[in-house]
């Protein structure tokens, strides 16, 4: 497990999720948009990481 890049994808979920709260208080639907993908980023970082850690396990 690579806890820098887990560190990396769990940072930027909470500034998707900020930055799409923000969109929501202001009404700025591409606010909104920005941080929703930076979730869906994040997202995808933590699949990677799960499969390279169970790829690691079935190998050992």
């Amino acid at each position: 497990m690579n806890l820098k890049d887990r560190a990396k994808a769990t940072a930027k979920n909470i500034e998707g999720k900020l930055q799409e709260a923000v969109g929501d208080l202001t009404g700025d639907p591409q606010d909104q948009m920005e941080g929703k993908e930076k979730q869906a980023e994040a997202k995808v970082r933590h699949t990677v990481e799960n499969v390279k850690e169970e790829i690691k396990r079935v190998i050992d």
